[in-house]
């Protein structure tokens, strides 16, 4: 577990989902195989088959208010783009200044 200041870094996506609401281009698929991808709701993916659907540059998996309290509706079969962000890397501080959330500071 990677703490800041006594916070646990694990939990800070359920009260930002900046990520999630970053770009319609990002929450791309790359490597799942057809078995993974077929475990994604049809409604979900975009026209091309290439990455999930947005509703502007925001993720339909997405639900709550980016900042406030987030949540994915797909977590368990989210792609491996989703799977790959981690709280505090270069993806996250770009999307959290995108919302004018302050960077998460990792040791």
């Amino acid at each position: 577990m990677t703490l800041m200041e006594g916070i646990d870094l694990s939990s800070c996506c359920q009260s930002c989902g900046a990520c999630c609401g970053y770009s319609q281009n990002w929450p791309r698929f790359s490597i799942e195989s057809d078995e993974e991808l077929a475990l994604i709701p049809e409604t979900l993916v975009n026209e091309r088959q290439s990455g999930m659907r947005c509703e502007g540059d925001r993720c339909s998996a997405l639900q709550g208010e980016i900042g406030k309290a987030t949540a994915c509706g797909i977590y368990a079969v989210r792609p491996e783009v989703c799977r790959t962000c981690m709280p505090g890397d270069a993806e996250c501080a770009m999307a959290r200044r995108k919302f004018g959330l302050p960077t998460i500071e990792t040791a």
